[in-house]
């Protein structure tokens, strides 16, 4: 009988992926992601509250060497968007409430919410949306950009990966280069890939110095 055991790999926990997580900016670029395990990661991601589970998010993947090259000048020339092995734009619908329909339906189909709370907060929240001002509804469409972009983020070095989210780009460059409709507005970049360089550590202020409990004091 042999002695031999096989290797298991184990999971990191999750305070070693929040401590460990580093803003990486030199990729190694014949590293590459498969497709299917870039969808693997957005299904974890998908995962991030959103405002009225809205979800208001939307992805434009960017994994082909030729369309990098593109993109490189609307983010300044940084390096990372060509040695990456992908970058991925978020983007924040301003109609994301015609989808609210699909979501509570589907809610419904699962057994997580009653139909009358569906025939309730639909119509309810499909006007309240539809009639915000634009840069309100930005307001809540960055709010859960952020919330999704960090999760996919922590995702993505749980698997071994390297992120750095980027908002050194022009928007308005990145939707007439791209055709995006006015309807999706650019939240940020997140180049992906493996890490040639790691990413240097930076001194955090404590919560001492930034929590207040009761009454804001600071």
């Amino acid at each position: 009988m042999s002695n031999t055991t096989a290797t298991q790999t184990q999971s990191p926990s999750y305070k070693e992926v929040a401590l460990g997580r580093r803003s990486v900016r030199v990729y190694d670029p014949s590293f590459k992601i498969s497709r299917e395990e870039l969808t693997e990661l957005f299904q974890e991601a998908l995962r991030a509250p959103s405002t009225a589970n809205g979800q208001p998010w939307r992805f434009l993947v960017i994994d082909s060497q030729p369309v990098k090259e593109k993109l490189l000048p609307i983010a300044n020339n940084q390096q990372q968007i060509v040695d990456a092995s992908a970058v991925i734009a978020v983007l924040g619908d301003m109609e994301s409430y015609k989808l609210l329909e699909t979501v509570f339906s589907r809610s419904v189909e699962l057994g997580y919410m009653p139909e009358a709370t569906k025939e309730t907060l639909l119509p309810n929240y499909t006007k309240l949306f539809s009639s915000l001002p634009a840069e309100q509804m930005k307001k809540v469409l960055y709010i859960d950009g952020g919330l999704v972009s960090m999760q996919l983020m922590l995702s993505a070095k749980a698997r071994g990966y390297d992120t750095v989210p980027m908002g050194g780009f022009d928007g308005a460059k990145l939707v007439e280069a791209f055709g995006i409709s006015e309807r999706y507005v650019p939240i940020m970049l997140i180049a992906i890939g493996k890490a040639a360089k790691e990413g240097h550590p930076t001194a955090r202020l404590t919560a001492d110095e930034v929590v207040n409990w009761n009454e804001f004091t600071l």
